[in-house]
């Protein structure tokens, strides 16, 4: 399982689409991909077009969405207390937590963002 971070969501659907392709092999290989409620947040505030929210949907129905519950409050609440830099990162912070919480693995565009954070599964060089 792979929790997406909006960075990829963004690289894959918007602009020149550059991980468009990365994603695509994954799906089509049958790799379970998944956005939190967070991840969905975060994309829908931002700046998109009726074809990118279209994609989205397509691929990651928002009704599919991993929820921010209980159980990723407490380990984003843990990983929050065991950085050094937290202030300023906690919707970051909530989202890698969602994906521990999922013993799911973590793509980003952005690893040195997230290469503090304890037990997250980043994933490297797709």
């Amino acid at each position: 399982m792979i929790h997406l971070d909006t960075s990829v969501l963004i690289d894959a659907l918007c602009g020149d689409k550059s991980l468009a392709p990365k994603l695509r092999r994954l799906l089509d290989r049958g790799e379970r991909i998944f956005l939190s409620t967070l991840v969905l947040f975060e994309w829908r505030r931002g700046p998109r077009i009726r074809e990118q929210l279209d994609a989205q949907q397509a691929l990651f129905p928002s009704t599919d969405a991993i929820p921010f519950g209980p159980a990723e409050a407490l380990a984003a609440a843990d990983v929050y207390k065991n950085v050094k830099r937290a202030r300023g990162r906690e919707i970051d912070i909530a989202i890698a937590a969602c994906a521990i919480a999922h013993d799911a693995e973590f793509w980003t565009v952005n690893p040195d963002d997230f290469k503090d954070i304890p037990n997250l599964k980043l994933i490297r060089g797709l």
